[in-house]
């Protein structure tokens, strides 16, 4: 199976049950016959922009309504689950494997508040221009976390 046909398995797979972690999507890639690396998933389940919903104190992966409309900071919401701050840099906490997630979120909208990111597992340094830069963004993440 090559790339654009997994992918195409993926999105069915979240358009059909609601799927809460990146072991569930391999798990179910496994029972159609097709084996990947964490790494491999990972790398299309960002290209696909998945992002992560939550209901009900669960969450779940979701294919992205319409993510031109969608602030980068609601974006990064759909994954971290805490924001703090020191000074001019942020530390967003995240689910296991979702730091690199919002790290390519921040790459590809390019905020002139943010002058770069270093990404862990599950924590994102969000390097700010300045501290006023950081409490703004600060503030904008923490509006659509709930």
């Amino acid at each position: 199976m090559n790339k654009a046909e997994r992918q195409q398995l993926i999105q069915t797979m979240i358009r059909q049950e609601k799927i809460r972690t990146q072991a569930e999507i391999k798990q179910g890639l496994e029972r159609h016959g097709v084996s990947v690396t964490q790494t491999t998933l990972s790398r299309d389940l960002r290209e696909l922009g998945l992002v992560k919903m939550h209901e009900n104190g669960s969450s779940y992966y979701s294919l992205p309504a319409n993510e031109e409309e969608m602030a980068f900071s609601q974006l990064l919401a759909q994954y971290a689950y805490k924001v703090e701050r020191a000074s001019f840099i942020l530390v967003l906490h995240s689910e296991l494997g979702e730091a690199a997630l919002m790290a390519n979120i921040i790459d590809i909208e390019k905020p002139a508040t943010i002058l770069g990111t270093l990404a862990g597992a599950d924590t994102l340094l969000v390097i700010c221009r300045d501290e006023e830069a950081a409490k703004q963004v600060e503030a904008e993440i923490n509006s659509y976390l709930d």
